[in-house]
Order: structure tokens, then sequence, then C-alpha cells
């Protein structure tokens, strides 16, 4: 029989792999993530698509002019908006994927499980912190 000491000397395990309770805690977040993402798509496709009720048709060409010009900005960046927004979707539906081949949540550097907490705040992650950082520094 192994003493206390051995046993604290033997090395631990690493995780290799969410289990599959976890991938489906994870799963139900980004579900819920997408949904949202999604309907900020709709929102934003439908504002770059309708033209102000308010348009000022009838009133001088000044006005008109910098109406039209603030149109333009706006949609321009309801365009860059939702650009970001249909890649944070696929992200999304990516790590669905992901989780349904039960990769989900390694390191695509190390290989190392990337934290809860990490995947908690930014759920379509595949670097852990540490890869990201030094990531960055190179």
């Amino acid at each position: 029989m192994a003493s206390k000491n051995e046993k604290e000397e033997a090395p631990k395990l690493e995780k290799t792999r969410y289990s599959d309770e976890e991938l489906k805690e994870f799963k139900e977040l980004i579900l819920k993530k997408l949904e949202e993402a999604r309907s900020n798509l709709a929102l934003l496709n439908e504002a770059f698509t309708l033209r102000n009720e308010n348009d000022t048709n009838d009133t001088a060409p000044v006005f008109k002019m910098l109406e039209d010009g603030s149109d333009v900005s706006s949609k321009e960046e309801n365009a860059r908006m939702a650009s970001r927004q249909r890649k944070f979707i696929e992200e999304l539906e990516r790590a669905l994927q992901r989780i349904e081949n039960k990769t989900y949540g390694i390191c695509r550097v190390t290989g190392k499980l990337i934290s809860k907490e990490r995947l908690r705040s930014v759920p379509h992650a595949t670097m852990s912190i540490e890869a990201k950082l030094s990531q960055q520094t190179k």
C-alpha cells in the first residue's frame, strides 16, 4: 500500500477534454449567445435597409445634402457592425461544431484546456489566455 507522501508525489493526470456534462453547459451558453447575436444582426439589417420615415424631400437642398451625408455614414457604420455580428455568429457556430466533435475548449496552440472562466466570457475562444498573450508579444 502506498504511503500518503507517495500518493501526493504521483503525477496529477491533466484533463484532456471537458466532460459531456460540461460541454452541455457550454452548448447552452453558446446557443443563448447565438440567439442574441442573430437577433442583433436582424435589427442591424433592418436599420440598414429601411429608409428613415422622416425624409427631407420637401426641405431645402442644403439640408437634404447634410442628411444624405449622415445617412451614408450611418449606413456604413451599420454595415460594419453587421459584418462583425456575422463573423461573431460564424465563430459561435464553429464553437458548436467543436462541441459536437468533443474538441471544444482545447487550446489550438498548447493543446491544453482553456479555462472555464475564459470560455464563459469568450465562448468561441480557441486559445488559452497564455497562448493569446504570447501571440500578442511576438
